[in-house]
């Protein structure tokens, strides 16, 4: 992996096996990112007494302007954090992640996720964990769990407007001011149907646990090589859920005089018209997370939705 260096014992994981692989390019961990909550005190003070250990432990830390706060220390864009460190490790919840990952752009850096949050389906581990869990990272022994992301392009007449990468979703929804939207939706050129409603949601696996879980969508292991197409709220009562191969190539057309939002991530987006086309593919490089050791993504599913609680 680009930013690994030596000999590091890694394993790349699925939700079903675990394989382990020698990379004879590796080596230690040299340079550790931090990323945290915009505008959240305790994510800085933690990134502060982090950056401290890690740096005890001859480690360079590189720390993007929230977590440097009025420290006095450099503070770097996430784009560099992204593209010079080893392992990235965001303090936050799981918006942060979204934007940091984003931020990585082609590189697959593997990055921890601290849980500073609410929910944290991303940032499962427990700052309570994050010690122990970096010692052992430390040391070249911890398992990484690849989640496909997303190339999302919107064009109007063959001018690109807008393109990023989601590891969640790209979502078509009616604006503030619009009715009902039409969305002529397609598969490898072939017609899909054409939605009539308030939007739809392209999701991947891990973005399933998301918006398309409360628009009805089923849940994913992160390992599934799919997307699902979720209408919101659509005319048809019999349009439901569908679930397509991830080297499907999806196109999105907006149909009719209603304006239409295109979010990515619900954190950036464009206002597209009738004729606007959306273009979703796989082709992105995958995300890299760091796994929790000991626990499963059923137990993280059990934990965080409730299930079998009395």
């Amino acid at each position: 992996m680009p930013g690994l260096r030596g000999g590091l014992r890694r394993v790349i994981v699925s939700p079903e096996v675990a394989v382990s692989q020698e990379d004879g390019d590796a080596g230690k961990i040299e340079i550790v990112g931090l990323c945290v909550r915009p505008l959240s005190e305790p994510a800085a003070e933690a990134a502060h007494a982090l950056s401290g250990w890690l740096r005890e432990r001859g480690v360079e830390v590189l720390m993007d302007a929230d977590a440097t706060g009025s420290r006095g220390e450099t503070a770097h864009s996430r784009e560099v954090i992204t593209q010079k460190a080893d392992l990235v490790i965001v303090l936050g919840g799981d918006g942060t992640l979204l934007s940091v990952a984003r931020e990585a752009g082609a590189r697959s850096v593997p990055i921890l996720g601290v849980n500073l949050g609410t929910l944290g389906f991303l940032a499962e581990v427990n700052p309570e964990e994050q010690y122990a869990l970096l010692e052992d990272i430390l040391a070249g022994d911890y398992r990484t769990s690849q989640r496909m992301r997303l190339d999302v392009r919107a064009e109007r007449g063959g001018r690109e407007l807008l393109r990023a990468l989601a590891l969640n979703d790209a979502v078509l929804s009616r604006t503030d001011l619009s009715r009902m939207i039409d969305l002529e939706t397609s598969a490898d050129g072939v017609l899909v149907t054409r939605y009539h409603g308030d939007g739809l949601i392209v999701s991947t696996p891990t973005g399933s646990t998301a918006y398309t879980l409360s628009a009805g969508g089923p849940i994913l292991l992160p390992g599934s090589r799919v997307y699902v197409l979720t209408p919101i709220c659509p005319h048809t009562l019999t349009q439901r859920p569908l679930v397509l191969p991830a080297d499907s190539r999806i196109e999105i057309t907006v149909r009719g005089s209603e304006a239409a939002q295109l979010t990515v991530d619900g954190q950036v987006g464009e206002v597209l018209h009738d004729g606007d086309v959306v273009t979703v593919t796989a082709d992105a490089p995958p995300a890299e997370f760091v796994v929790a050791p000991g626990r499963s993504r059923f137990d993280i599913l059990r934990s965080k939705l409730g299930w079998g609680a009395g």
